[in-house]
């Protein structure tokens, strides 16, 4: 039951933990002989720190005295813009755990093999910590009439402890997901329908980014702000609220990796990029405040009458774990998170079924299956069927993840691939490197959705920390089963109403701390018979 060949280990918690269950209530985590939840239970290891290799001699590039390893990225060698290119760079290099100095002090522990990042997701400890986000928590502590904390995106620590145990019960909650099928499902429905209009108008869309950012925003603003949002109105302006807001998500995302891994002159000067992080947050936390106070009133309003069923938005407000600051923290979040992770995502399923129509076909047979004509509803019992187009989406996050990997800082000491790594060291996922390799997987640059289908022939068995495009534990993605229900309900409605086509160049990404489209989306959306 217990790994011998590591200083961390798990307890079952259904069989022998008396302690308190960790925030996931998976598992239970063991440093050393010592339970970090007070666990009675000892457990023995028998590692050794002699047995392993130092630090040191963990290959990687050579930093430069003063600047580290960022010149590299200044003239070129390495770049942020494509991390995945990057990685892979160092990894054909350096092999599959590399030691990077990217500034004077701070060390990054690049992680390829599967059972490396399994292993960091063990050693992360209860309150996991990753060092993102910075110049976003420097802005949130500066204005604490606004903000509690940093938001849980950059806070670490019992601060983060406490955001997570509050916000992430009711949003894991089922029967607070499925009341937005609906109205997720009427957005997917009304935006297909729009599609339509413009292909008999001959009016579609350069960048089908710009289309699907707004569809996303419309999702968000159902789920976060209990309102339609009017981002899908054909005659919206330029400087409408809907269009700052993806704006203003774009530039924030735009300028994180910088700010976080470059040299942090914002930190005493006001940096252009740090600049376009604070025009964007104001605007972020202006709506969002506006928005959480009128629901606030509404809630007042009620004098305590009895809702069957309550908003996410109305049980924030009515927990006595938050205050109304947290909640125009998480909204922000939601926001700031959700618009682009979700487009993104979004355009590269698309793009996936779009270059593969045979699998295209296999998924609208299944949806057509399920949900004959349009005028039928996609609900919670259709969602669950929908196995391929699950395992179509499953294949896009393997070739498209969200990010290049997870990070984390690392706790106490510990060992990777044989090496001792210190405490703080930070450590850095190679997920979207990793999943390409073939000594993972068959065909790793094919797009085969059966892969993930068991009974296939095409099924592999494969290693379960590879894919992880929401991450894992604790810190996992704390919206993803509100993210995955949206992207289902989409899915199907474009599916259902089109054939869909590609007339651009082969897609790749953009590293903007989450993967972007490095070139416009150019689809061509034919209209089924019958639909």
């Amino acid at each position: 039951m217990f790994s011998k060949q590591i200083p961390w280990t798990l307890c079952l918690p259904s069989r022998l933990c008396g302690g308190q269950k960790c925030v996931d209530k998976q598992v239970y985590y063991f440093n050393q002989t010592t339970c970090i939840h007070n666990c009675p239970h000892q457990f023995p290891t028998s590692e050794s720190t002699k047995e392993m290799k130092p630090f040191g001699s963990i290959p990687g590039p050579k930093p430069l005295p003063v600047v580290g390893n960022i010149w590299r990225y200044a003239i070129g060698q390495y770049s942020f813009d494509q991390l995945h290119v990057t990685g892979l760079k160092k990894y054909l290099q350096f092999g599959p755990i590399v030691r990077e100095e990217i500034l004077p002090g701070v060390n990054l522990l690049l992680l390829y093999r599967p059972e490396d990042i399994e292993r960091m997701y063990q050693v992360e400890g209860r309150y996991p910590s990753r060092r993102s986000h910075t110049a976003l928590e420097f802005y949130r502590l500066q204005r604490p009439h606004i903000y509690n904390s940093g938001g849980l995106l950059p806070t670490n620590g019992p601060e983060w402890f406490r955001l997570r145990q509050a916000l992430q019960r009711p949003i894991n909650m089922m029967e607070n997901i499925r009341q937005y099928i609906p109205g997720i499902d009427n957005i997917s429905s009304e935006f297909a329908e729009q599609i339509a209009i413009s292909i008999k108008k001959n009016k579609t869309s350069p960048d089908f980014l710009e289309d699907l950012s707004k569809v996303f925003l419309e999702f968000i603003g159902l789920v976060t702000f209990d309102t339609r949002l009017g981002s899908l109105r054909t005659d919206l302006p330029g400087d409408s609220c809907p269009n700052k807001l993806i704006q203003a998500a774009s530039d924030t995302n735009s300028e994180i990796l910088r700010t976080d891994n470059g040299l942090q002159f914002w930190r005493k000067w006001n940096t252009p990029a740090y600049k376009r992080i604070t025009r964007s947050q104001e605007y972020f936390e202006r709506v969002a405040s506006e928005f959480v106070n009128a629901k606030n009133a509404e809630l007042r309003s009620r004098n305590g009458q009895d809702q069957s069923q309550k908003t996410l938005l109305e049980v924030y407000l009515t927990s006595k774990d938050l205050d109304v600051k947290d909640v125009v923290t998480m909204v922000s979040d939601m926001l700031l998170a959700g618009i682009d992770t979700s487009s993104y995502t979004m355009s590269f399923i698309l793009y996936h079924l779009a270059r593969n129509p045979l699998k295209q076909e296999k998924v609208y047979q299944e949806v057509n299956r399920f949900v004959p004509n349009s005028t039928s509803p996609v609900t919670q019992g259709i969602l669950a069927e929908l196995k391929y187009l699950k395992a179509a989406v499953k294949e896009s996050f393997r070739l498209n993840p969200i990010s290049i990997g997870v990070g984390r800082i690392l706790p106490e000491d510990s060992s990777f691939s044989g090496y001792h790594c210190p405490k703080n060291t930070i450590l850095v996922s190679q997920n979207q490197v990793s999943c390409k390799l073939d000594r993972y997987f068959k065909n790793p640059l094919l797009f085969v959705p059966e892969r993930w289908m068991k009974g296939d022939a095409a099924y592999e068995k494969t290693h379960p920390y590879l894919v992880l495009p929401f991450g894992h534990g604790p810190r996992a993605c704390i919206a993803r089963r509100l993210a995955e229900q949206n992207l289902y309900i989409l899915l199907s409605r474009l599916v259902k109403r089109f054939s869909i086509e590609w007339n651009g160049a082969e897609l790749d990404v953009r590293s903007q701390l989450i993967n972007r489209p490095d070139a416009p989306l150019k689809f061509n959306f034919v209209e089924r018979r019958n639909c």
